[in-house]
């Protein structure tokens, strides 16, 4: 009887542990409804969602945001973070600071984060935690969406 439990909470963890639902990767991501219509990525044990604004890439310098929740998509604060934004724009690379903005947001500001075909690596550092980073290219979509600044969602 003990052997039989003990085999099915295997085969049962095994199950758990190769299922698409676990699936994190890029491609799993993209096809999920990020919260604030940004792109998500995984980031060690948590999520982050870059929005760039709506606008930014014929304005000069234009902000964005990093959302960053747990996988369950519960908010994590930001206070006390700190971070950074590299931007990959053709031949050109470009570093921009992310504050706490918020409850669970970093915000930066950047010319090159808008442009087309950019990658963004974000590396922040949470409080008391390891840091953690993500790799984005937002694209056309991603740099259409509107964005509110200074308060949490």
């Amino acid at each position: 009887m003990k052997r039989s439990l003990a085999g099915t909470a295997i085969a049962v963890a095994l199950a758990l542990a190769t299922s698409p639902a676990f699936a994190h990767d890029d491609a799993y991501l993209d096809t999920q409804d990020a919260p604030h219509g940004g792109q998500l990525r995984m980031a060690g044990p948590w999520h982050y969602e870059l929005v760039t604004a709506r606008g930014a890439e014929a304005s000069g310098d234009g902000p964005f945001v990093v959302y960053v929740t747990d996988h369950a998509g519960t908010p994590v604060s930001t206070a006390g973070a700190s971070g950074t934004a590299t931007i990959l724009s053709g031949k050109t690379s470009s570093t921009a600071a992310l504050t706490p903005d918020g409850e669970n947001r970093m915000k930066g500001v950047s010319r090159s984060a808008h442009a087309p075909g950019a990658k963004v690596v974000v590396s922040i550092t949470l409080a008391g935690k390891a840091p953690a980073q993500a790799r984005f290219a937002p694209g056309p979509a991603a740099a259409s969406m509107p964005m509110q600044t200074g308060r949490a969602h």
